[in-house]
């Protein structure tokens, strides 16, 4: 495994996960900073550390697998390199800037029969997991509204790349946060029908406010919030049902508004609310090296990737449309797979 990049993504997420699991071996570094450097060699003993990805290319015939951790608005780029010398490809969330190049980068694999695939990680929390096992139980009855949030409090904001840079440059919340919730949605209740967005840059380059409503095909309709401006914010998941409520107060363990609803251990997540009335749900277990796992099984078996290219490319496209839904305050139609483009009136918004 060759790992471009060893910022936060490169050395807080994959390279840990990519020591974790048998059969993953990470033989390259890629970063030019001298302290990334220092620190790759010191954590991942035995891998050679490379200045620039171009040096990483002809070692096509030595690695199996490149992992780009690097900035969103160079992912279409080496992507594209790598799968044009046949190397397998994990890409960091999102797959890229535009769905153009992400749906270029799908049937570019695709030709080439080269393994694609996206870290969506948070498919393997046990927030979304333990949300799948309530759905599959049907205790909440006919479902009503889906709610997910990665709310914050930074109104100093952090000196990144992704403060810098505008959404269509790959920064702000809409491209970090939101690709992770717009994944989780879709996986969770299917493909979109339309999408609505307001989207706002009050301390940083990049939206560091951005609220979406997606129209599922299958009816149900999801509203998804992620900011770093709320002072009180929301709960992390809010799964509304004619017969109750799942609610997961705590986002990624930070308190929230929602402070009285606190798992009480560490065996349960979230809770069951009908009224006055609740009950704890068992905790789903969940590990972020299991993408991984279905990685190697990918290589190694031909088992199919654990994030489809096709999956990523529609997460693009709900974050496309959310960028021209607030730029235009309209709804945005999700074109489907053979459907003819053609724009239909809403009664209540217009529809593009």
């Amino acid at each position: 495994m060759a790992l471009v990049g060893y910022g936060m993504a490169g050395r807080d997420f994959h390279a840990p996960l990519l020591r974790q699991v048998d059969g993953l071996r990470l033989t390259h570094v890629v970063t030019g900073d001298p302290d990334r450097a220092a620190a790759a060699r010191e954590e991942n003993p035995g891998a050679r550390v490379l200045p620039t990805v171009e040096e990483v290319w002809p070692l096509a015939g030595q690695v199996d697998l490149v992992v780009l951790a690097s900035p969103t608005n160079v992912h279409a780029q080496q992507a594209r390199e790598a799968l044009h010398r046949d190397l397998a490809v994990v890409v960091d969330k999102p797959l890229a800037v535009t769905a153009a190049d992400a749906r270029e980068l799908a049937e570019l694999a695709a030709a080439r029969g080269v393994l694609l695939t996206v870290f969506q990680n948070r498919r393997w929390s046990s927030d979304h997991l333990t949300t799948r096992a309530v759905l599959s139980s049907g205790v909440l009855g006919e479902l009503v509204r889906y709610e997910a949030r990665y709310e914050r409090w930074r109104p100093v904001p952090k000196d990144r790349w992704r403060e810098h840079s505008t959404s269509e440059e790959g920064g702000g919340v809409l491209m970090d946060l939101q690709s992770h919730l717009v994944d989780g949605a879709l996986d969770l209740f299917g493909p979109a029908e339309s999408v609505y967005a307001e989207l706002a840059a009050i301390t940083t380059v990049g939206d560091d406010v951005s609220f979406l409503v997606i129209r599922h095909l299958s009816g149900l309709t999801s509203h998804l919030g992620a900011t770093s401006l709320a002072g009180a914010p929301g709960p992390r998941t809010r799964l509304l049902g004619r017969d109750g409520t799942y609610l997961v107060a705590d986002i990624d363990g930070d308190p929230t508004a929602y402070s009285a609803w606190l798992d009480t251990d560490d065996e349960h997540r979230g809770w069951l609310v009908f009224g006055e009335e609740a009950e704890p749900v068992r905790r789903a277990p969940g590990d972020w090296a299991d993408f991984y796992v279905g990685v190697r099984d990918a290589l190694v078996t031909g088992e199919p990737p654990p994030v489809l290219a096709d999956e990523a490319v529609a997460v693009i496209e709900v974050l496309d449309a959310a960028r021209r839904s607030a730029a235009e305050n309209v709804v945005v139609h999700i074109e489907q797979p053979g459907e003819p483009v053609v724009a239909q009136p809403d009664p209540e918004q217009p529809v593009t």
